[in-house]
């Protein structure tokens, strides 16, 4: 029997309760924060620790495509095109579209990670 994980559970790291999740977790969380997060130890003893780190992280960048989003044709106006600005605009929905689903997943990921489990809804 496959293990249930939910939709918007990453694809690449394994169910909790299966063999090396939290190998595979820790993989994925180590790709989400900046690169120098890889030097200390404590991160890897600590999935936890690391999947809080990497919600934070996570969470700030999603902030940081709203605000670009908000402030984007006040602040570019004057510097790029109209069909530009549509670029970037559109730029910023879809990642925020990313990192909001991005966000959802390291939620999932904490909760396996805390014990929890998961089940299908009927």
């Amino acid at each position: 029997m496959t293990a249930y994980v939910p939709p918007g559970w990453p694809s690449g790291v394994h169910p909790p309760g299966t063999e090396r999740f939290e190998d595979t977790a820790v993989a994925w969380l180590f790709d989400l924060v900046p690169t120098e997060y890889r030097r200390y130890g404590v991160l890897r003893r600590y999935p936890t620790v690391l999947s809080r780190m990497a919600r934070l992280h996570v969470a700030a960048d999603l902030e940081a495509a709203r605000e670009g989003f908000r402030t984007a044709r006040a602040e570019l106006a004057d510097t790029v095109p109209a069909h530009g600005l549509e670029a970037v605009l559109e730029i910023y929905r879809r990642e925020g579209t990313r990192l909001a689903a991005v966000a959802r997943a390291v939620e999932l990921v904490d909760t396996g990670l805390r014990g929890g489990s998961f089940t299908p809804s009927l």
